[in-house]
């Protein structure tokens, strides 16, 4: 009987949205400027200021990149729907969507791994730093995030292709994510679940340590320092990026680890929202106000 009711899907119906969302339009619109903005302008200070060709600018590049990709995958569509009151989205765009914003989680993951032991290289190793993260090493690293975040969001595509839908497809959210698609499927999701399960300790908790262990030791080395104004020093360059890092894995935990019962759709949608389109807005804000390197350099620019 289950086999009956089974249809070919063309499309997806986004539940997630509804008439009061249309004033929501400017803020989503705001929201994404900043967002492609401030990351376009961190790329462009890097480019321009010789002072920034280091390796740890060299991967806040790739992370603007990422940012910028982040939101570009699904906030115009988001702001299609706020002006319409039928909300759908293909089965070919849906796939597409999930793939590149897993994609684009996974290399972030990895990416804020990889910073977090250039800073460590650069506190700890500071001999060493420039033999250990030279250019080649750099490259090698950022293109590894890439490929790896790739590869697992090929993963989860796949699986995803594989699922079956019974009747009309009705997914509780304002865009396509694997959470809210297994919600849906009427045929086996043990894979997919274990596949997401799998990511979660080895794409999201397994860099989250590997952060934790390099700036527990980054600590133990500042304190070690004898002069206070190095201590300030290394503390300003490592603060950026340890807030990047407690706000993008505490909300993925929230996004990806859900409690069993489930979010309600009002507060899947917020924790998304903050997950997928807010951090990747508050990413250069961040650094640009945290980091003084980057503040002279955009004083020099203008």
């Amino acid at each position: 009987m289950a086999e009956e009711n089974q249809t070919q899907v063309t499309e997806f119906v986004l539940l997630g949205f509804s008439q009061e969302w249309s004033f929501l339009f400017l803020i989503f619109l705001a929201i994404y400027l900043v967002t492609v903005l401030g990351n376009a302008a961190i790329l462009a200070l890097i480019f321009l200021d010789s002072r920034l060709h280091s390796p740890m600018y060299f991967f806040l590049s790739h992370l603007s990149c990422l940012d910028i990709c982040y939101s570009s995958v699904t906030v115009p569509k988001i702001l299609v729907n706020t002006l319409h009151l039928q909300t759908t989205i293909s089965y070919q765009g849906c796939l597409a969507q999930m793939f590149f914003l897993m994609g684009c989680a996974g290399a972030e993951c990895a990416l804020l791994a990889v910073m977090a032991y250039d800073r460590y290289a650069a506190v700890c190793e500071p001999l060493h730093y420039t033999h250990v993260m030279r250019w080649g090493v750099c490259m090698v690293a950022a293109a590894g995030c890439w490929l790896w975040g790739m590869l697992d969001s090929a993963v989860h595509t796949f699986l995803a292709s594989r699922l079956s839908f019974c009747g009309a497809a009705r997914i509780q959210h304002i865009f396509c994510d694997v959470p809210p698609l297994l919600q849906i499927a009427c045929s086996n999701t043990h894979a997919s679940e274990a596949a997401l399960h799998a990511a979660s300790i080895f794409v999201g908790l397994s860099p989250f340590l590997f952060v934790v262990i390099s700036y527990l030791r980054i600590l133990a080395a500042v304190l070690r320092m004898p002069m206070a104004v190095n201590r300030r020093k290394a503390f300003s360059t490592c603060a950026a990026h340890l807030l990047v890092v407690v706000l993008y894995f505490g909300m993925a935990n929230l996004n990806y680890n859900r409690p069993s019962a489930g979010y309600s759709p009002e507060a899947d949608t917020l924790v998304s929202v903050l997950y997928c389109i807010v951090i990747p807005m508050l990413n250069p804000i961040i650094y640009s106000l945290r980091n003084q390197e980057v503040r002279a350099a955009l004083r020099k620019v203008l």
